[in-house]
């Protein structure tokens, strides 16, 4: 894959400036055990991590562990260096800044400090100590992203209040999840069998959920260390589908296709449209009716304004993300083909893009 030479902008360099300000200063490092329900087992996992690491040497202490643990958890205890809580639930940040350890693990992320705290939430906790150049190991349920919380509800019935910002869990450095073995098979009653399956039905969307975070997380740690490091490349973790919208785009056929895409991998669906002007009364309408279409298939709607609609469009693309883009086009002539088109310079400037042309 080749990389695009051009000079950068007063934007980049600023950026560039600052990920070099970052890098002089002292941060932790932020590793996030992700379960998708609880019992899976994040807990013994991140613990048996710190117990291996202290066995290499590492300097290693706890610094918050739930109030009941399972009897295979509790074996590992020992072995580690414990920072007792303030409060009884609120972790002691002075003492561990002060002590200072390599690593602090600290379970339980979604977790609401008492009133007078030194913060009102242990994962505002978790941010101060990373910030004095610690590495933390933490552990969280996806019912706990507040952004994910009422989709969680809805498929466990479960209502949560302690939450975490989705932003503070894509800024970790590590992201692991950790699932939970299938169930065994076993003789069952009819109802029994049918609990079992409701219950792994259930499971495998909160599975998706976790696996949809986590490719979040792996997303923006891959645009940071291109960003750093001067790369301007594209491409994710993710799928970003854009439906270039016009007045006489083939609009049902490319929002039916795009669904799927975006509904199979979990991805974006982005409708965008460049203003026209002096856009015809007839235009106007046909280019409402295809953009309810796209409200109604769940898009999100972007009205873009340029001079060059090509250049727009690659530019937000590119802002964006954007992984595939689905345009239209009219049949044209030789001649036409010949002199170029906007569809012809689209493709040629979408370099890293999968480009999908739907006739109109």
């Amino acid at each position: 894959m080749g990389y695009e030479i051009r000079r950068r902008t007063p934007e980049e360099c600023m950026r560039e400036v600052l990920a070099e300000q970052e890098e002089l200063t002292p941060k932790g490092h932020l590793k996030i055990f992700l379960g998708y329900a609880s019992g899976v087992g994040k807990t013994f996992r991140m613990l048996d991590e710190a117990r291996r690491r202290r066995e290499r040497g590492q300097d290693i202490v706890i610094g918050a562990l739930q109030a009941k643990t399972p009897r295979e958890t509790e074996a590992l205890i020992p072995k580690l260096e414990v920072i007792p809580l303030k409060n009884a639930t609120a972790i002691d940040v002075e003492a561990i800044i002060g002590r200072h350890p390599a690593v602090c693990v600290i379970d339980g992320l979604a977790w609401n400090n008492p009133p007078g705290s030194r913060n009102p939430t242990r994962w505002q906790d978790v941010g101060d100590i990373l910030k004095a150049g610690i590495k933390v190991i933490t552990s969280i349920n996806i019912q706990y992203v507040d952004e994910l919380r009422e989709r969680v509800e809805a498929i466990t019935g479960k209502y949560v209040e302690e939450t975490v910002p989705v932003e503070f869990i894509k800024g970790a450095d590590e992201i692991e999840i950790v699932d939970a073995p299938p169930l065994e098979p076993a003789e069952r009653s009819p109802e029994e069998e049918a609990a079992a399956q409701n219950l792994q039905e259930r499971l495998a969307k909160l599975r998706e959920l976790a696996l949809v975070l986590a490719a979040d997380v792996v997303d923006r740690q891959l645009n940071t260390y291109l960003e750093r490091h001067g790369i301007h490349q594209h491409f994710g973790a993710h799928e970003r589908i854009l439906v270039c919208m016009t007045p006489r785009a083939n609009a049902q056929e490319m929002l039916e296709q795009a669904k799927v895409a975006a509904r199979r991998f979990h991805g974006e669906l982005i409708v965008a449209y460049v203003k026209q002007p002096n856009i015809s009364a007839r235009d106007q309408a046909a280019l409402d009716a295809r953009l309810d279409l796209a409200r109604a298939a769940g898009a999100n709607i972007e009205i873009l304004e340029g001079d060059d609609p090509v250049q727009v469009l690659i530019d937000f693309a590119r802002s964006r993300g954007v992984t595939q883009l689905y345009v239209g086009h009219s049949q044209r002539g030789r001649l036409a083909r010949l002199r170029g088109s906007p569809l012809d310079k689209l493709i040629w400037e979408s370099r890293g893009m999968d480009v999908r042309v739907f006739p109109q």
